[in-house]
């Protein structure tokens, strides 16, 4: 079964071509960064737009790339929700546009999903169960993973994601969007323990985050410093700030571990690919036995590549489950847990 993914959910136009016998075939990505890095954050209405200039080019590259027709295609995924509404509607045109031009299926699929299970693509893949952390601009969760289709919420942030509180820290301090990369170079230049900022809830009691308050920390410090702050009591700050993020991370996922009894960890989503949180954790797995898994680094951000898997995936377990209707919706907001079966969901 060959399986082509679209995803356009943000910011990062991906294709992708999966074969559910051969792997990952091609996959190709344009991102919206620089268009975007000029208004400090993403423009929705830009995002649409440039969504629609590149996929169609980008579907051409991964169909060379791969050496296969279009008539080759078996069934098309698209990213359903969560995301941007203009921007999933551009993904989801395009794929029910291509399913009726070309008569066949097309299956929605959950962006979270995706991510969630992206790190099966790796070459030493997990095997189920496992305990899933997934970082990103939009989401901070834990997730209890048993099988395709079946997830347990353990906790989730109550207010900012902490890759938005990393971008917004980044704005604090004068740095360039996206701004997670931008802080985790900085930081690395910082004094550990010179900026002690608070560990928001990790002394809560439970599995949930909140990062709102780490970014309001370094605000009440910045403005404290005054007009100024050197470049060196900056990267102090930065340090500061993904230490604490780091920490209440790196221990709210330890006892989710714990609690749920399970010795294989997955990390997920645009923030896995940060240096600090990969080595806390590797750290934590060595001390508590117990192995973390990462998607490759090029499939860490949004992609085509997760969303053909995951289809893929959802159509071994229901080969019923994409429609040829071709009349699609969209789910801007869309709860993970909502979609707790083995069926495919609907275009």
């Amino acid at each position: 079964m060959l399986v082509l993914g679209i995803e356009s959910s943000c910011d990062e136009t991906g294709l992708a071509l999966y074969d559910s016998k051969r792997g990952l075939l091609a996959h190709a990505l344009h991102s919206q960064i620089a268009m975007h890095r000029a208004y400090g954050g993403v423009v929705p209405e830009l995002a649409s737009r440039d969504h629609i200039r590149h996929a169609l080019p980008l579907l051409k590259k991964v169909l060379q790339q791969a050496e296969v027709s279009r008539t080759e295609i078996d069934v098309i995924a698209f990213t359903q929700g969560p995301g941007l509404a203009g921007a999933l509607l551009v993904g989801a045109s395009i794929a029910n546009g291509l399913g009726l031009a070309l008569s066949k299926p097309v299956i929605g699929i959950h962006h979270l999903e995706g991510h969630l299970l992206s790190p099966l693509l790796a070459k030493k893949p997990p095997t189920f169960p496992f305990v899933a952390l997934l970082v990103s601009g939009g989401h901070t969760q834990l997730m209890q993973v048993t099988d395709i289709g079946l997830y347990q919420m353990l906790g989730e942030t109550l207010d900012d994601a902490v890759g938005e509180a990393f971008d917004k820290t980044a704005k604090l301090l004068g740095l360039d969007y996206p701004g997670g990369p931008e802080v985790s170079r900085l930081a690395k230049l910082g004094t550990p323990g010179i900026v002690e900022l608070p560990r928001p809830m990790l002394n809560s009691g439970n599995l949930d985050f909140s990062f709102s308050g780490l970014k309001t920390a370094v605000l009440t410090y910045l403005n404290r410093s005054g007009s100024n702050t050197s470049d060196q009591e900056k990267a102090n700050v930065a340090r500061g700030f993904v230490d604490a993020a780091v920490e209440v991370l790196t221990t709210k996922t330890v006892s989710a571990l714990k609690l749920t009894g399970m010795k294989r960890l997955i990390v997920a989503g645009g923030v896995s690919a940060n240096y600090q949180l990969r080595e806390a954790l590797c750290a934590a797995a060595s001390k508590c036995r117990f192995d973390v898994y990462y998607p490759d680094l090029a499939l860490c951000t949004d992609n085509g590549a997760m969303i053909a898997f995951a289809g893929a995936l959802r159509l071994q377990r229901n080969p019923t489950g994409a429609n040829t209707s071709y009349a699609f919706t969209i789910r801007p907001r869309w709860d993970l847990s909502a979609i707790n079966d083995f069926s495919g969901t609907p275009g």
